[in-house]
């Protein structure tokens, strides 16, 4: 039976209400429950008006009735606008003023923030509440009967997501997922075609919501009528009470959560149902991943992604791991169905032969964009197709999985009134691959500004994984002799200062 992506998802929700679809901190939500919720959202923004393509703000926790509105605001065809959490209540205020939508979701405690009521109030948006207890739930909590006087934000019926790009400062920057390559990528599989079932197995997301990894993993297990437990955040106890409990055959970690299973020396039997552990939103090092293989007997298999594609451009699978995992170590592996890959020249754009590094671009007919689509990422395509990433073209840190992009970081950073210049780089971190570090130069005369001064003064600016690990103040940065500070020799003072503080 073929049909679309809403009518799927509500046929799967009817199948069997009384199972188990959502398991949160030990207890279990039915398919029944998840349909209630999803109805009493879709039942206020229908009163609202807001009908198709109503662009829908829902600030994405992970818990099981934002999983929900994420669900029902796609198989309603209206779009998803996707807000990070993880950012102070100034911010998110601005993100929704930014958007102008019609209707935010969003948990009890984030209504709590008056920045978020503020903004709703004053642009007449319709507030939707959340709440995961003992039973889902989702009611109205303004009073306005429908969306006031602003023109709001236009219908984006051809879009399913306005999803937010990973680690951006300042008003959040979007990419349009466009409807039917999302449902393409979601229904393309064989696993769509034939009756539709719920299946016996219970799978695993412990990534974030609002990351489209997180938001595909979600969608994509409805559709599919398997069960899920879903993690609040990762801890190492929880994952493995999942595990144990459930006995799911894949685990998908990314590199840090990897390493905390190692540091925590999890006892091998207790993963001994995982076939394969799937890997991604951070580069995965090498000796890591030998490790783990060489310790729990599972192999890794790496995959990338991004979110202007709509999820993965590139993975491994388990015949390419028996054959390749030795003399491809460090691959992301090879393109997926309907994926190609080039690898170009930076400055001219001119293709490379095999073998050679330079940008790489993408051509995805999951992406809605026409040709090929240059990344960010510097690449080198073997004579077998595999993939291995070399760094950044635009110098982003990739701090477990989240990226921060140094040059934002320094344009907060010398907002402070004392700051003449800021230099930000990336320090490799064994756990969270990379982390950011700042080097500052204080304006002539100023007070004694401390390092911890600085970081508080960031922190309450950014999301928290932007803010540097740490801080040194310089009487001048280093500079090339063309003028340009030369982060070579920062990060050679920021070594210079960790050594000094060792010997102290």
């Amino acid at each position: 039976m073929h049909m679309g992506l809403a009518e799927r998802i509500r046929t799967v929700l009817d199948l069997d209400p009384t199972k188990g679809a959502i398991e949160f901190k030990g207890h279990w939500y039915s398919w029944g429950e998840v349909k209630a919720c999803m109805t009493g959202i879709d039942d206020i923004l229908d009163t609202a008006n807001l009908g198709e393509g109503a662009p829908v703000a829902i600030i994405l926790r992970n818990r099981p009735a934002h999983a929900a509105a994420v669900v029902e605001v796609l198989a309603s065809r209206r779009c998803v606008a996707s807000v990070n959490p993880f950012q102070g209540g100034e911010k998110i205020a601005a993100d929704i003023g930014g958007l102008n939508v019609g209707a935010v979701i969003a948990d009890a405690e984030d209504w709590a923030n008056p920045h978020l009521q503020e903004i709703v109030s004053a642009r007449g948006m319709v507030g939707i509440q959340l709440t995961s207890g003992d039973t889902l739930n989702a009611k109205r909590i303004t009073e306005n009967a429908a969306p006031g006087k602003p023109p709001y934000h236009e219908p984006l019926p051809e879009t399913a997501i306005l999803m937010l790009t990973s680690g951006t400062t300042g008003p959040a920057k979007r990419i349009k997922l466009p409807y039917q390559s999302f449902q393409k990528a979601l229904l393309s599989t064989k696993k769509t075609d034939g009756a539709i079932k719920l299946q016996d197995g219970v799978a695993v997301l412990s990534g974030p919501l609002v990351h489209i990894g997180g938001m595909y993993f979600t969608v994509d297990s409805v559709i599919h009528g398997r069960s899920f437990c879903l993690m609040e955040k990762f801890s190492v106890p929880e994952w493995v009470r999942i595990v144990s409990t459930y006995k799911p055959k894949v685990g998908s970690l990314p590199p840090t959560a990897i390493r905390m299973v190692m540091d925590a020396e999890v006892p091998v039997d207790a993963l001994s149902s995982l076939t394969c552990v799937i890997a991604g939103s951070a580069p995965l090092p090498v000796d890591l991943q030998e490790r783990f293989e060489s310790h729990y007997g599972i192999p890794i298999l790496d995959v990338y992604g991004a979110t202007e594609f709509g999820g993965g451009i590139t993975s491994w699978n388990l015949k390419d791991h028996r054959e390749f995992a030795k003399t491809k170590r460090g691959s992301v592996g090879r393109a997926q169905p309907g994926v190609a890959l080039r690898v170009v020249d930076i400055d001219t754009g001119e293709e490379l032969p095999v073998g050679s590094e330079g940008v790489l671009e993408v051509q995805s007919a999951q992406s809605g964009q026409e040709g090929w689509v240059r990344t960010t990422d510097l690449a080198l395509l073997d004579e077998d197709g595999f993939l291995f990433l070399k760094g950044r073209a635009d110098d982003a840190i990739v701090r477990g999985g989240f990226k921060v992009l140094p040059r934002e970081v320094e344009k907060v950073i010398q907002e402070h009134p004392w700051v003449q210049a800021a230099c930000v780089v990336g320090i490799p971190d064994e756990r969270l691959g990379a982390v950011p570090q700042a080097a500052v130069q204080l304006k002539e005369g100023a007070p004694a500004i401390t390092p911890e001064e600085l970081s508080q003064f960031v922190r309450s600016k950014v999301v928290a994984y932007q803010v540097p690990t740490k801080f040194i103040i310089v009487d001048e940065l280093p500079r090339t002799p063309s003028l340009k500070v030369s982060f070579y020799e920062v990060k050679q003072l920021l070594a210079a200062s960790a050594d000094q503080a060792k010997s102290a």
